[in-house]
This record gives C-alpha cells, sequence and structure tokens, in this order.
C-alpha cells in the first residue's frame, strides 16, 4: 500500500522506511539530518516533506528484473506524492538505465537522480532535505526580494550540487543558478537555453546529463 498524505514528517526530519535501519544510507545520515525510521511506509523508501518522498532502486534492484518497475508504476497510480526516484548507476546497472529514464521521466513524470553508491545517495538526501528546509522557512518570509537572493545565490548545497554537472565549475554554476534559479528549472533547460549561459560545449554536456 502507499500511505500517501498520512504521513507527516517533522521539520527537518527525514522519515525512513524501517528496511533501511543499519543500511550505509542510515549510517551516513546519522549526525547529518534527523532520521526517523517507520514500518508503515509502504512503497516508499523515505519521506523528505509531507509532499515529497523518494524511492530508491538498487543495482541488485535493477539486474533482478521488473519488480521495481511494477513498484513505481503501483505507486504512480496510488500516490499524489512527489515522487523522486534515486538509482544506482553503475557498470553493471548502465545498460539498464535508459529503459529506466524513459519508464520514471517520460512515462511516469517523475524525477530521477543517479548515483554510483549509497553513499553518494545519502550526501544527496542531505543536499534535498536542506533544500527542503530551506524552502519551508522561506514560506514565513514575505520579502520576495529576501527570497529571490536566497533561492538563487545563499544556499551553499545548491551551488556545490551544480558543480557536479561534468564541465562546470564555480562560476558557470553561479551563473546557471543566477538564469534559471532552481535545479528544476536548470534540470528542464533546453540545450539553446543552456548554450546562452554557458557556450555550446558545456550546454551539451549539462543537457546530456
Amino acid at each position: 500500500p502507499v500511505t500517501a498524505g498520512s504521513i507527516v514528517v517533522p521539520y527537518g526530519h527525514v522519515i525512513g522506511n524501517e528496511k533501511w535501519r543499519g543500511s550505509e544510507i542510515a549510517k551516513r545520515l546519522q549526525g547529518k539530518i534527523r532520521l526517523i525510521f517507520e514500518d508503515c511506509l509502504g512503497l516508499v523508501d523515505f519521506h523528505l516533506s509531507n509532499r515529497t518522498c523518494i524511492l530508491y532502486i538498487s543495482e541488485a534492484d535493477l539486474v533482478a528484473g521488473d519488480e521495481f518497475k511494477r513498484r513505481l508504476v503501483r505507486f504512480r497510480n496510488a500516490s499524489s506524492l512527489g515522487g523522486i526516484v534515486i538509482v544506482e548507476k553503475t557498470q553493471i546497472s548502465d545498460q539498464y538505465f535508459l529503459a529506466l529514464q524513459k519508464l520514471v521521466v517520460l512515462e511516469l513524470g517523475m524525477v530521477l537522480l543517479p548515483v554510483t553508491n549509497q553513499g553518494e545517495a545519502s550526501q544527496l538526501i542531505t543536499q534535498l532535505v536542506s533544500f527542503y528546509v530551506r524552502e519551508q522557512s522561506k514560506d514565513h518570509n514575505s520579502n520576495p526580494f529576501l527570497r529571490k537572493q536566497c533561492s538563487q545565490l545563499a544556499e551553499p548545497s545548491l551551488f556545490r550540487t551544480v558543480q557536479q554537472i561534468p564541465g562546470v565549475g564555480k562560476t558557470k554554476a553561479l551563473l546557471l543558478l543566477q538564469q534559471f534559479g532552481s535545479i528544476h528549472r536548470l534540470c528542464n533547460a533546453s540545450v539553446k537555453e543552456l548554450e546562452l549561459v554557458v557556450g555550446q560545449t558545456v550546454a551539451q554536456q549539462i543537457y546530456t546529463f
């Protein structure tokens, strides 16, 4: 079952599925964010906020067959939550990635974020939680000028995340955030839009990534 809408995530916390207790992700998250385990999350692996959750697809899931696809489709059919799919993209699972990308992004309309291992996944979850905490705090800030400035430049984890894109250093990351303002808008930018900011070669690298 999907428990959409019935999970209330405390401010600045992550609620994790009980099956992740003792995992590499959980160990690395300890001390960085406040992690609570529940055994009633159904198809969801981690709840980042009341509206957003993570479904984790491991290398083993990809190699084992189509069960992970059925899980994703069941989630999308039964839930109104914003689903972020984190997938382990390794040398072994790389051959399955394009098909998964097509299913998740084009058919199910969800966000797909590749990682190489659970350690990298824990870093990504930490950055996402930081983002959601900042977004929640912005709701209480009525000054649009402060809000715009904060969203574009003042979030170190967002700045570092953009620098993970091949070919993007500090200067280009700053230009991209000034132009697009968020990871979501950057991910949905066309090659032509990106070229205006960083040039043709890097624009293609960003688009491909």
